[in-house]
Parts: C-alpha cells; sequence; structure tokens
C-alpha cells in the first residue's frame, strides 16, 4: 500500500492530526513541532498523544515526521541564532519521544557567507550534541535546492555531515523532489541515475522518506518553489515512476504542495490510482 500523506496542523491536537489525515485517505503526515516562523511550542498533552498513537496502530499509519520551524538555522554566522537553534533541536528531540519511533526533519541551514566546511562542521557538532543514545526518533536531514548559501544542495554535503555525527545511525535523510530537481539531479530524465549516486555517496539505507512535490521552477534552477502534482516542471509522469521505484515505493511520502485538505485529497486519490500494485 502507498504510505502517503501531506503536512497537518497540530494546533488542533495530536488525535485531530490522525483524524484529518484519515479523512483525507492519507495513513501518514508531517506535522511542524512548533510555530513554524517562530519559536513557542504548545505545551504537550500526552493523554493525546497516546490517542494518537492507538488511532496511527490501529489504522496501520507509516511512520509521521515532525519538521522543524523554517527560522532555524544551526550554522547561521551569529552565534545566538545557533545557540537558539541548538534548543530548538534539544527541546524537539525531547517532545518527538511522545510519538516515538518517528522522524524528525530539518533543513540544514545556511551558512552565510562563512563557507560551506564551516556550515557542515556547525551543523554535525550540534547533532553531537542533541542526539542522544536512547532516543527513538531518527533525525533527517533534508535535501535542500541551493538557493542562496544553503547547505545540503549536494548529496556530497549530506555525506559529510553524517560523517560527523557520533551516534550517525540516528541520522538520516529526506528527500524533496522540488528541491532535488531545482538543485541539478535530473530526476525527470534520470531517476535511476539519481538513485544511484544517492545510493553510492549516502546509501538508500539511509533514505527514510520523501517529500513529494512537483516544482514551478525549471530544472536546476537553485529556487524553492513547490508546485501542486501534475501541475509543474516534474509532472504527473515522472512523480508516478518515484513512488512506483522499487527502491522508494516502500517510504513515507508527504505532499507539501500549495493545498488545502481537499486539494491535498484529490492528490492522494490521483497517486493511490498511479501507484501499481504488485
Amino acid at each position: 500500500m502507498l504510505k502517503i500523506g501531506c503536512h497537518l496542523s497540530v494546533s488542533n491536537g495530536y488525535e485531530k492530526m490522525g483524524k484529518d489525515a484519515l479523512k483525507i485517505g492519507a495513513n501518514t503526515f508531517q506535522y511542524f513541532t512548533r510555530n513554524p516562523r517562530g519559536s513557542k511550542a504548545k505545551s504537550i498533552d500526552a493523554g493525546d498523544a497516546k490517542k494518537l498513537r492507538d488511532l496511527m496502530e490501529k489504522h496501520e499509519f507509516a511512520k509521521v515526521i515532525g519538521h522543524a520551524p523554517y527560522t532555524l538555522n544551526i550554522c547561521s554566522a551569529d552565534e545566538r541564532t545557533r545557540e537558539f537553534a541548538l534548543e530548538v533541536l534539544e527541546d524537539d528531540l525531547v517532545r518527538m519521544e511522545f510519538l516515538p519511533n518517528n522522524y524528525y526533519n530539518f533543513h540544514p541551514g545556511s551558512h552565510v557567507k562563512q563557507g560551506v566546511e564551516v556550515g557542515i562542521k556547525y551543523i554535525s557538532d550540534a547533532l553531537n550534541k542533541v542526539i542522544k543514545e536512547n532516543q527513538t526518533t531518527i533525525v533527517l536531514l533534508e535535501t535542500m535546492s541551493g538557493k542562496g548559501t544553503e547547505i545540503g544542495r549536494t548529496f556530497e554535503e549530506l555525506r559529510q555531515i553524517i560523517d560527523g555525527v557520533n551516534l550517525s545511525e540516528k541520522v538520516g535523510v529526506c528527500l524533496d523532489t522540488c528541491h532535488v530537481f531545482d538543485s541539478g539531479y535530473d530526476i525527470v530524465n534520470d531517476l535511476d541515475g539519481v538513485i544511484n549516486e544517492f545510493d553510492r555517496i549516502i546509501g538508500l539505507d539511509r533514505l527514510y522518506a520523501i517529500h513529494l512535490n512537483d516544482s514551478k521552477n525549471p530544472f536546476n534552477s537553485q529556487k524553492d518553489r513547490h508546485e501542486t502534482i501534475g501541475d509543474g516542471q516534474i509532472g504527473l509522469e515522472a512523480i508516478t515512476r518515484i513512488i512506483n521505484h522499487p527502491e522508494l515505493r516502500n517510504l513515507p511520502f508527504v505532499l507539501e504542495t500549495p493545498n488545502e485538505l481537499d486539494g491535498h485529497a484529490k492528490e492522494i486519490k490521483m497517486l493511490r490510482e498511479a501507484y501499481e500494485k504488485l
């Protein structure tokens, strides 16, 4: 069965996210751990989290993803910004244990003209401070489009971050289709080649989830504007190949397309119909 969902809001509670997912035919989802443009995090109701865990077990949900706020930049040139990012990471990983054995995704950040090597070291060092042996959460580095001074545009950069983490078994990758297409990986015309390159550099055993998005921008634009499925430069045919690829088809796919819930429901229905039953 295709494991697919979209981004849902945690503001109305954990159980509500699970019910919203079921309403649109989803069996996974992603949510922001706190205000995506700020730092505030809602207090967690342990009972509500338990209700979501029970619902997920009953309906055989795939792994879900907690997403760090966009404001987090762990490799900033500003020391206080880095300290804030570290505080958020540490707190979020504690909060993730209310939904144990799931994923926590974050954007590696921008080095702001310090250089890629400096930025990578900041990221690895931060992960060494916050990742604990007893945590059940896998931390996911997201592939980025490469706008500005973003780190994570290439598979090599992500590999360098992982190599610098002591408990690297707790670290993986979330591949964003819009981002990799915009960054110069031709998933439309050479999907096998891109997957083989990922495997050679990072290893497919470290690929845990996929953000399934079309792109408003052309190949290798190094921009980041998501489009609804089938309406962008990647296109439905290529996205159908992605969800059916033998190395990817069993991963959880999360839509981050510019849609409301009813639009996501239509996308999920369309993709389920395109998913080949083997």
